[in-house]
C-alpha cells in the first residue's frame, strides 16, 4: 500500500513540476517502450541512453517502465501473435533473412516473435500517446491540479512526520 501511494506522489509531484508537457510525456514514451518490450533485448539500452540525452522526466520513464511491465506480461501473448504475422509476411521474408544474416541485426534479436510484436507495437502505440501525455498533462495543470491539493487525505499526509522527511530529502538531492 506504501509503495503505491508513493507511486501516486510522485506522479502528482512530476505533473506538477517545472518540466515541461513534453519531457514528461517523452518519459512515459521511453518508460513504455522498455516496459512493453523483453528486458534484456539491446534495443532497450539505446532507450535508456535516449532518456539520459533528450532530458526526459526521469521518474515518469521509471513509473512508466513500471506499469507497462505488468501489461506486457500479459499482453505478451498478443505481441507473440504479431511478431509472428510480422515475421511470415510474404513481402519482408527477403529483409527478415537479411538482418538475420547480419550480425548487428541478429544481436538486436528481432527475430524472436515477442521481441519484434512489442517493439513494433510499442513504437506504433507511441504515436497517438505522446500527444494525448501532453495534452493530459496541461489539462492536469490548468484544471486538476489545485482542486488535489484541496482534498482533504492529500493536506492530512501534507501534515505527516514522513512529508517533512521527504520534502527535506527530496529539497537536498534538487
Amino acid at each position: 500500500m506504501f509503495l503505491i501511494m508513493r507511486y501516486i506522489a510522485k506522479l502528482l509531484k512530476a505533473l506538477a513540476s517545472e518540466a515541461s508537457p513534453a519531457q514528461i510525456a517523452g518519459g512515459v514514451i521511453l518508460g513504455m517502450i522498455i516496459g512493453l518490450t523483453p528486458l534484456s533485448s539491446p534495443h532497450n539500452l539505446i532507450i535508456l541512453i535516449l532518456i539520459l540525452i533528450f532530458r526526459v522526466n526521469f521518474g515518469m520513464a521509471i513509473l512508466s517502465f513500471t506499469i507497462f511491465s505488468g501489461i506486457a506480461y500479459l499482453a505478451d501473448p498478443l505481441f507473440h501473435s504479431f511478431g509472428m504475422y510480422l515475421l511470415e509476411l510474404e513481402s519482408m521474408q527477403e529483409t527478415w533473412t537479411n538482418m538475420y544474416n547480419n550480425e548487428w541485426w541478429a544481436f538486436t534479436n528481432f527475430y524472436n516473435t515477442v521481441v519484434i510484436g512489442s517493439f513494433v507495437s510499442s513504437i506504433i502505440a507511441a504515436i497517438p500517446l505522446f500527444p494525448l501525455t501532453m495534452y493530459g498533462v496541461v489539462q492536469y495543470r490548468e484544471h486538476i491540479h489545485a482542486k488535489v491539493q484541496k482534498w482533504k487525505i492529500v493536506q492530512a499526509f501534507k501534515t505527516t512526520k514522513f512529508y517533512t522527511i521527504y520534502q527535506t530529502v527530496s529539497r537536498v538531492r534538487g
